[in-house]
């Protein structure tokens, strides 16, 4: 047991005449960490671009709610009135009228 740990941590597993099958795993097991590395940090961007989105999407979301509340301000007809009476133009005092045609054919 003494032995083995010590032959790893010289290195002789590494140079000994059975060393390509040795070569062969280290190689293996490499190339699977930097798998696993990419993976990793493939997984992270997602993350951080899933919050970014969340966030644009809350931005985007307050700025609809904004512009509507402000549009039906600007719809009240109150507003109305006072946006026109500063142009000169007041409302009638005489209701509207629905006008009936009526076709001389028929």
């Amino acid at each position: 047991m003494k032995n083995s740990i010590y032959s790893i941590l010289k290195g002789t597993f590494l140079i000994s005449d059975d060393s390509f099958k040795n070569w062969r795993i280290i190689l293996f097991i490499s190339f699977l960490a930097i798998i696993m590395i990419a993976s990793s940090h493939s997984a992270d961007k997602k993350v951080h671009d899933i919050a970014r989105m969340g966030n644009e999407v809350k931005e985007w979301r307050s700025s609809f709610v904004d512009g509507r509340s402000k549009l039906m301000r600007l719809k009240m007809e109150s507003s109305l009135i006072n946006k026109m009476f500063e142009k000169g133009i007041v409302p009638s005092e005489i209701p509207p009228r629905k006008i009936k045609v009526v076709s001389q054919n028929g």
